[in-house]
């Protein structure tokens, strides 16, 4: 299959959260390790900087991804949703630019694993994730500015060990997943905090 048509089956086998709402979600870290495992851990290669928050979540990971590659270094940048073209989830800032994962690159990662996603089932996030990492590490980045896609604590992104998280601000949002206070919604984005990592939070509030 060319492009068009692995993008196309891609939206039609594992519909995103953003097209068919809940029945996208897919809350759990179980088979994103998996893949990840299959994989063999492209995400180790390089180093992160994770974000999570209710509102400024993109332009935060579009700022850091810009400053970083204006101290010579090179940045992966995953970020979600996209607004024209798929590629835009994944890209890689540098001394020379900005430019998207090629569509080559896509086709070839869905040929490839192709058999592992009919045997796990993932979710749409789920294999644009495990996409990002691999694509970073081919491109031997630096660093990644990862952004979370729903909440933190279950998301996809968070199999990483990053060198920062960063929460921008906690709001009700996504209650129907993520839980109907702020507290409830603080404690799921803050489950990309680990131990060790340094942490900086964006807003404060006194139930958060």
């Amino acid at each position: 299959m060319n492009y068009d048509e692995q993008i196309e089956k891609l939206f039609c086998r594992f519909p995103s959260y953003q097209v068919v709402g809940s029945r996208a979600y897919k809350p759990g870290l179980e088979t994103m390790l998996a893949i990840d495992e299959a994989m063999g851990h492209p995400h180790t290669s390089f180093k992160t900087i994770h974000v999570a928050g209710t509102n400024g979540k993109g332009s935060v990971c579009h700022m850091l991804a810009a400053s970083l590659s204006q101290c010579g270094l090179k940045v992966g940048l995953y970020s979600s949703p996209h607004l024209v073209d798929f590629r835009e989830r994944m890209k890689v800032i540098d001394s020379k630019g900005c430019r998207l994962i090629s569509k080559e690159a896509v086709s070839s990662f869905l040929d490839k694993w192709n058999e592992l996603f009919d045997k796990l089932n993932p979710s749409f996030f789920e294999i644009t994730t495990a996409m990002a990492f691999c694509y970073f590490a081919e491109e031997q980045v630096d660093y990644a500015i990862i952004e979370t896609g729903l909440g933190g604590r279950l998301d996809s992104t968070n199999i990483i060990t990053p060198e920062l998280s960063i929460i921008t601000n906690i709001g009700l949002e996504h209650c129907k997943y993520l839980g109907n206070t702020l507290e409830e919604i603080a404690f799921e984005k803050g489950g990309i905090i680990k131990k060790g990592v340094p942490v900086v939070i964006g807003e404060r509030h006194d139930k958060t």
